[in-house]
């Protein structure tokens, strides 16, 4: 069983990955994921009774107070918002008292030295207490090396050789700092979920003719409910009474509102903007738009990229190996010098650089950052891989239909060869395609019900896979379908059809070839403009498609793919894609249909359209919610961006602890600066990580 829990208490990157890999060695846990971003815990245990207590037990060896709540599934929860005051009113007054106290040792002046002493010791006590104190109880527990424990050896230590100014402004410098870095992290954390949680906590039930707001979640499938204008569309339904206009854009990113009437579609997500609608529910909660969207970015943000799985392990070893070396600067130059003070105070400031929080809180955020400003623009991202993914892709590989093309297929031409009309050829390809449910064989029954021609059923019918059909009629054997059908069955086909421009059905009676059909997609509008920007980003591009040869060119060469391979087959598409990643490199695959799914697993990165089949849908790493092409390179933005992002966070913190760590070596870094090693360069990575979903793409 899956169980999902809110985390509360747990404020250190570098804890909450602790805390995981503890969870995670639990015999009665099968598999954890803890993600800092989202505060949640997912655990796949068959443990019932006791499971949350040992949970939390296990999280309290690593740091005291973490607790664990329950989530019921589906629920709609939301936090209340509180000031800043009422949530962190305790520390706020501490650090004010504190700091007051801190001003007022330093004004006495060394002149008075018990009076200052007095008020630097009551001044310590009140920013300093709790963190030694839990760092006694982390050391109490084998855990040594955390913030708490590092910044209470730094300080002591400074007490010890009598700087009692530097042990206060440093506590009170590092107080200050992490107050800011969490109030940052749940900033971004809350700007983020707000844009990707759309559910509605409560829904108006439509009774006999009676309103009543009821808990989202209750909801039914065929249930009656009310969308008032400026109420987002609660959940996924068909419109009942009422005429409105519905602003896609919170699930699309599509700016142009759209009109809606009784029987249209109406997405869950989606903004009421005109008149009163009723609805009917088709989807409960749980399946909805809203709840898929927000299940895919949680889930996201819990695949952790190769990028967070290092620092991860480089942490481990990180901060043993700066306290070695804090050691070695403490003994060794003094041995040889007789400078005590001055090595063991630039040892102390080793320490707090030591702290790894910085490093672990950056890649996280960044990624979880990019999965927001994703989701925000209608492009779901299915975890830190996906993006890392199509940060590297080299070629942009496109199946035609329903991702060039809107697939809304339309007869463009009749062309007879033989004794047989043009109206005849449709009627007769028209009877063959009754049952079918592929797109083409619609086109070809929409011009024949708008010509009023009279079908008749075959006695016997045979669907050939990627090929057509086989019918048999008392005419005789009738074929509808591809060259490699009429191939397949021996019926001659002349040179002249290869140079029809678009998707041809041929028709063959009793074994002579007597007319073609061509049929002609809908190209989209924004797919020229796409494929340009590709080009652009420096990526190679090529289509794939089952079509026929002229087909495919013509549509091809209209968009400016740079490749086009036709009449293939969904096991063909996964080979082709082989080919193009052996001699170009990671591949981005593009479909929409239920035969991509293959190609999309075996892609380096899978895509699909929003539009799509389920299947393919659920095979792809990121989804395209707009159903637009423009999407694709936008999507390689983001995801470029995000990796820039967190390779810079890595950086900075890496670069300024190492500068001041020389800085300190040479006598020239002091402990402040060690401090904003630790807690100021963890919320410039804040920072620089929330930028991204204020970037335009």
């Amino acid at each position: 069983m899956k169980h999902t829990y809110a985390i509360e208490n747990l404020d250190c990157a570098h804890c909450a990955a602790k805390v995981e890999e503890k969870i995670q060695a639990l015999p009665q846990v099968k598999a954890a994921s803890l993600t800092f971003a989202t505060k949640k815990l997912t655990v796949e245990s068959d443990e019932k009774k006791g499971l949350t207590k040992l949970l939390i037990d296990t999280a309290n060896t690593v740091e005291s107070g973490v607790n664990f709540t329950e989530l019921e599934e589906n629920k709609v929860v939301r936090k209340k918002k509180k000031s800043i005051f009422s949530e962190h009113g305790k520390e706020i007054a501490q650090l004010i008292l504190g700091a007051l106290l801190f001003v007022i040792g330093m004004l006495v002046g060394e002149a008075y030295p018990v009076p200052r002493l007095v008020i630097f010791m009551v001044a310590y006590l009140i920013l300093g207490l709790e963190i030694v104190i839990q760092a006694a109880k982390n050391i109490a527990k084998g855990q040594v090396f955390d913030e708490n424990f590092l910044m209470s050896l730094a300080t002591i230590a400074a007490c010890v050789i009598g700087d009692y100014p530097e042990a206060v402004g440093v506590m009170l410098f590092y107080r200050v700092g992490e107050f800011f870095q969490d109030l940052a992290v749940e900033r971004s954390r809350s700007q983020i979920m707000e844009a990707v949680d759309l559910r509605p906590e409560v829904v108006l039930l439509v009774e006999e003719g009676d309103v009543r707001e009821i808990p989202s979640e209750s909801a039914k499938v065929g249930q009656i409910l009310k969308v008032r204008p400026g109420d987002r569309i609660p959940l996924d339904g068909v419109v009942v009474s009422g005429e409105s206009r519905i602003d896609t854009s919170p699930i699309t990113g599509e700016p142009v509102p759209r009109s809606v009437g009784v029987g249209d579609e109406l997405i869950s997500g989606c903004i009421n903007k005109q008149g009163v609608l009723t609805m009917k529910v088709e989807k409960p909660l749980s399946e909805s738009m809203v709840t898929r969207i927000l299940n895919s970015v949680e889930n996201a943000a819990a695949m952790k990229p190769k990028m967070d799985k290092f620092i991860t392990r480089f942490a481990k070893v990180y901060t043993p190996i700066v306290v070695a070396i804090a050691l070695l600067t403490a003994i060794v130059p003094s041995l040889i010098t007789g400078e005590w003070y001055h090595w063991v105070y630039t040892a102390i400031t080793f320490l707090v650089i030591s702290c790894p929080c910085a490093l672990v809180l950056s890649v996280p955020l960044a990624f979880f950052s990019g999965i927001g400003a994703a989701s925000k623009r209608g492009i779901l991202l299915k975890g830190g891989l996906a993006i890392e993914g199509l940060d590297n892709v080299k070629a942009v590989v496109m199946d035609k239909t329903g991702t060039l093309t809107k697939g809304e297929f339309v007869v463009k031409e009749v062309k007879s060869y033989g004794k047989l009309s043009e109206k005849q050829i449709l009627n007769v390809a028209a009877n063959c395609e009754q049952s079918s449910t592929h797109p083409i064989a619609g086109s070809i029954l929409v011009a024949a019900s708008e010509r009023h021609l009279q079908l008749v059923s075959p006695n016997r019918l045979e669907e050939i896979s990627g090929k057509g059909v086989a019918a048999e009629f008392n005419e005789g054997t009738v074929l509808a379908g591809n060259a490699e059908l009429l191939e397949l069955y021996q019926v001659a086909v002349p040179a002249e059809v290869a140079e029809l421009a678009g998707t041809v059905v041929l028709v063959a009676i009793a074994g002579r070839l007597e007319g073609a059909i061509v049929i002609d997609d809908t190209l989209k509008e924004d797919a020229k403009e796409a494929i340009a920007e590709l080009h652009g980003q420096g990526l190679y591009t090529a289509m794939l498609t089952g079509d026929g040869e002229s087909a495919a060119q013509a549509m091809g060469n209209r968009v400016g793919v740079k490749r086009i391979f036709s009449k293939l087959l969904p096991q063909d598409k996964l080979q082709r894609l082989g080919e193009l990643r052996s001699e170009i490199g990671p591949v981005l695959f593009v479909g929409d249909g239920i035969n991509d799914a293959p190609v999309l697993a075996g892609a380096d990165v899978g895509a699909a359209m929003g539009a799509g089949a389920d299947a393919a849908i659920e095979a792809a790493d990121v989804v395209f919610m707009n159903n637009t092409v423009t999407a694709i390179p936008k999507a390689i933005r983001i995801a470029k961006a995000t990796g820039m992002i967190a390779k810079q966070n890595v950086a900075i913190a890496l670069l300024v602890k190492a500068i001041i760590m020389i800085l300190g070596f040479l006598g020239f870094a002091n402990m402040w600066l060690a401090v904003f090693a630790d807690t100021g360069v963890a919320l410039i990575c804040v920072l620089n990580s929330v930028r991204i979903l204020y970037k335009k793409f």
